[in-house]
């Protein structure tokens, strides 16, 4: 049951008399968000987006993540991300839900709580495996919103040839994650590779003139291959925010011609 199911079932239950006015005022207080102090926690994001508000815990203690992680689950019904967590905050969601996971490599703390099937496809292409922990954070992030992920890594420039064998499943993606450093060259050659939207993540890493990914962050910005955008600095999360959003669109426009033509010949 989504969240705005919880509303529409709070509705009817107030329509028919089964909870009052009041009482249900009282439930709907923290539709909007509810005030931890240190936190604001925005619950009306699922609603709004479909997805709920994502923990950022780079610079929070590891209780206020929990903390914050405790009212996502009480007042949210959706799947739950946490990113650039450490296993000290693993440790303390997993005591509020033994769905639980870590992925240390991505950094991210999981709570699947959607049973549904994963759909469409979304890739995420890393360059070196020096890459791998910005493409895994990328990867986790499309699987929690319910992308179905493949991974294809140290695929990169250097050996173009790797790329290639796997072009037919690219062309099969609804949107791509490429992942790199150095250079940031992969992001131009796969965009010109194929017809879906390509999400270029510039990575860090690289020997001192990357400038910490500036370089790639500059090379991608400049591609001359259409359909490249580009996201921040080590941003895996946003990249596969975006795709997952992507993944999305194109299922449900793919649901929606399925159901047309279903009436139209019926």
């Amino acid at each position: 049951m989504t969240y705005e199911d919880d509303i529409k079932e709070l509705l009817e239950r107030v329509k028919s008399g089964e909870v009052s006015t009041d009482a249900a005022l009282e439930s709907l207080r923290s539709l909007p968000f509810s005030d931890l102090g240190f936190a604001k926690v925005d619950h009306h994001r699922e609603l709004r987006q479909g997805f709920a508000e994502v923990v950022f815990c780079e610079r929070k203690t590891p209780e206020q993540a929990r903390d914050i992680a405790r009212v996502l689950l009480i007042e949210n019904s959706g799947s739950i991300l946490l990113t650039r967590a450490g296993p000290e905050v693993y440790v303390l969601v997993k005591e509020l839900d033994d769905r639980t996971e870590y992925s240390p490599e991505a950094r991210t703390v999981t709570v699947r709580r959607d049973e549904t099937e994963p759909y469409g496809l979304v890739s995420v292409v890393a360059a070196g495996t020096s890459d791998i922990p910005v493409a895994e954070e990328a990867a986790v992030t499309a699987s929690i919103m319910g992308s179905e992920v493949e991974r294809f890594f140290d695929v990169g420039v250097a050996g173009a040839h790797r790329l290639f064998a796997f072009r037919e499943r690219f062309e099969q993606s609804s949107a791509i994650v490429v992942v790199a450093g150095m250079e940031g060259a992969l992001a131009s050659l796969v965009g010109g590779m194929v017809v879906c939207p390509v999400i270029a993540v510039p990575t860090s890493v690289g020997y001192g003139a990357s400038f910490g990914g500036l370089a790639a962050l500059l090379a991608m910005m400049n591609s001359c291959a259409t359909g490249v955008a580009v996201v921040n600095i080590d941003n895996g999360f946003g990249a596969g925010y975006m795709a997952g959003l992507i993944n999305r669109m194109v299922r449900d426009a793919a649901c929606l011609a399925s159901e047309e033509n279903r009436m139209e010949a019926g």
